[in-house]
């Protein structure tokens, strides 16, 4: 390590990166949830097949995994992806765990309150490093409203 570089500082300017590839993941992730449901891939839904299609809220949740994640994990238009991804998770963890006990360890519970944070956090701390977004400007911020430290992060 170059002397006057701390590990602090170190870990600081990875910081969009290891967000960006945090927010993939969870993205791509989240998506495969949807695509197993909508079209019976990976496993299918519930143990193999599909969600009816229109079925309430099994399809809807679907549709919000499958393009939510999709659009997550490329980094376009994430804030707003992952608010309703977020909020989607949120209402799957109250409607249908939460009646099964209190805790997500007992409901079955755990990936919808995973993912609900885990979105909820994206909406606040942006997509990080390599995303669309910023190719198309929805996450470029002017330079003087960029701090110096990150300066060098704001095109990534």
């Amino acid at each position: 390590m170059p002397s006057g570089t701390s590990l602090s500082a170190r870990v600081h300017d990875a910081q969009p990166y290891a967000l960006g590839l945090f927010r993939f993941v969870v993205g791509l992730l989240f998506a495969c949830h949807g695509a197993a449901s909508l079209f019976g891939v990976l496993g299918g839904a519930m143990g193999g097949g599909t969600v009816p299609t229109g079925a309430w809220p099994g399809w809807y949740a679907a549709v919000i995994q499958l393009v939510g994640g999709g659009l997550a994990a490329l980094g376009l238009g994430t804030r707003i992806a992952a608010l309703i991804a977020s909020g989607s998770m949120a209402y799957a963890y109250f409607t249908v765990h939460q009646g099964e006990g209190l805790w997500p360890l007992q409901n079955g519970g755990e990936p919808s309150a995973i993912y609900s944070w885990a979105f909820l956090l994206l909406v606040f701390t942006g997509p990080g490093a390599w995303a669309l977004d910023r190719l198309f400007g929805a996450g470029r911020r002017p330079a003087a409203a960029v701090p110096p430290n990150e300066r060098a992060h704001s095109t990534a």
